[in-house]
């Protein structure tokens, strides 16, 4: 049986290495959108591939999308966390009058 590639697991690949890769370097919390964008693609795909499972090759490249999608939404909610704190400390400290003396 010739086997057909799954349509839409390579969007998913792709789309999870980039909210990784897009969370990590530049955009921080933007990374979500690509996140939001590989599960979706994900889930579409797996759908497809439950209909019928020996028509399609590449379910693996679907999972792989799905688990580096949600580690690029763990890295983005921690970066968001961490922005954050870091602004909250710093108006603390201009509201507390600790720059004052500068």
């Amino acid at each position: 049986m010739n086997q057909q590639s799954l349509p839409g697991a390579s969007n998913a690949l792709t789309m999870g290495i980039l909210s990784v890769v897009l969370t990590l370097l530049c955009c921080g919390p933007f990374g979500i959108i690509f996140t939001i964008l590989g599960l979706n693609s994900a889930s579409k795909a797996e759908r497809i591939y439950k209909e019928n499972p020996g028509m399609y090759s590449g379910y693996e490249n679907v999972k792989t999308g799905r688990v580096l999608s949600y580690v690029g939404l763990a890295l983005a909610l921690l970066y968001l966390l961490f922005i954050i704190l870091y602004f909250g400390a710093i108006i603390a400290l201009i509201t507390a009058g600790e720059f004052d003396n500068f």
